[in-house]
C-alpha cells in the first residue's frame, strides 16, 4: 500500500469531534514496514494526540525506530505541516535527508526533507558534555 493510500484511509478514522479537522499520517521504516496514525482529540484540548505521533508510537510498538519516509494528509486548502512537537518527534527517528510529503485531500502536495521541516533540530549531541 502506498503511503498516500494508507494515510488517506487512516485519516477517516480520526477522532476529531471538536475541530472536525481530521489528519492522517503514514510512515515507512527503513525495513519497509508502513505504520499509520490519526489525530485523536480530547475535550481538554492539549490532551489530544497528533496523527504523526500516533504513527511513530505504532512504529516503536512494532519494534522499529528508523523512519525512511513520512506522509501527512488533511482536508485543507494548502498542505498542512506537522506541529513543532511532531517535527521534533519525526527528527528523533529520521535522518535529516528523509522525505516528508504534505498533502491535501484535493491532491496538492509539498515535499520537504526533515532538515527543511525542522532547521536547527535539537539532537542528543546537544546533551553530550564530553
Amino acid at each position: 500500500m502506498s503511503l498516500l493510500a494508507a494515510a488517506t484511509e487512516v485519516r477517516e478514522k480520526a477522532y476529531a469531534p471538536y475541530s472536525r479537522f481530521k489528519v492522517g499520517a503514514a510512515l515507512r521504516t527503513s525495513a519497509g514496514t508502513v505504520y499509520v496514525g490519526c489525530n485523536v482529540e480530547n475535550v481538554a484540548y492539549p490532551e489530544g494526540t497528533c496523527a504523526e505521533a500516533g504513527a511513530i508510537a505504532a512504529m516503536v510498538a512494532g519494534g522499529e525506530t528508523r523512519i525512511a519516509e513520512v506522509l501527512v494528509i488533511a482536508d485543507s486548502p494548502e498542505p498542512v505541516p506537522p506541529c513543532g512537537g511532531c517535527r521534533q518527534k519525526i527528527a528523533e527517528f529520521a535522518g535529516q535527508e528523509v522525505r516528508v510529503t504534505l498533502c491535501t485531500t484535493d491532491g496538492k502536495q509539498k515535499v520537504m526533507t526533515v532538515a527543511e521541516l525542522l532547521p536547527g533540530v535539537f539532537t542528543a549531541a546537544h546533551m553530550d558534555r564530553t
